[in-house]
């Protein structure tokens, strides 16, 4: 099995190392994480560096994921992928089994797709983002780079989605609406 690196030990790192277990496509070779916590475990996987370290473990390991969540900005996770790739890392989809992706979708390098989140048909999805448990995203939409597509959100069908956008919790997107780049649209909205 392919050793896998994670960049980034808190709360979006734990949840992303269950559906990484439960894929079983990836062993977790080790976590990436503040200079103070090397030689913590975090859910039993060691913390073996910090981002000073990335080109270093980049020549023993061949996959990183970045496990740092989005919410107010994705210029960390943006900072983070462009160093792993930088440094010679492959950074694949991981898409959990309790997930639906259409056949006829497209999942860019980086992006996690997390448990019972639904992917249909003839969507595209960026590199480096977040699909997170139960959002939904219907046929022919469209999300760009290092998005965050939050819980229980609903993308409904043709919507595009600019780049680096937070999608809150329980937000619902009426179908072929346009969201602007750098969007943060807060939980529970009706964005029409």
């Amino acid at each position: 099995m392919n050793k896998i690196i994670l960049i980034g030990g808190g709360g979006h790192c734990k949840s992303v190392i269950d559906v990484i277990e439960q894929e079983a496509r990836f062993e977790i070779a080790g976590i990436i994480d503040k200079p103070e916590l090397l030689g913590t475990k975090i859910l039993g996987y060691p913390v073996i560096g910090n981002d000073s370290d990335i080109e270093i473990l980049a020549k023993k390991y061949k996959y990183a994921l970045v496990t740092v969540g989005q919410i107010k900005s994705p210029l960390l996770r943006i900072k983070l992928f462009d160093l792993a790739a930088k440094a010679g890392f492959t950074l694949p989809s991981i898409v959990s089994p309790l997930a639906h992706a259409s056949k006829h979708s497209k999942i860019g390098n980086g992006t996690v797709v997390m448990h019972h989140a639904i992917i249909n048909a003839n969507v595209s999805i960026g590199n480096n983002c977040i699909i997170n448990s139960k959002a939904l995203i219907e046929h022919d939409c469209s999300i760009s780079n290092n998005c965050h597509i939050s819980t229980n959100a609903t993308i409904n069908g043709e919507v595009k989605i600019g780049s680096k956008c937070f999608i809150g919790s329980n937000v619902t997107v009426k179908d072929n609406t346009t969201i602007e780049e750098n969007s943060f649209i807060k939980a529970g909205t009706l964005f029409k």
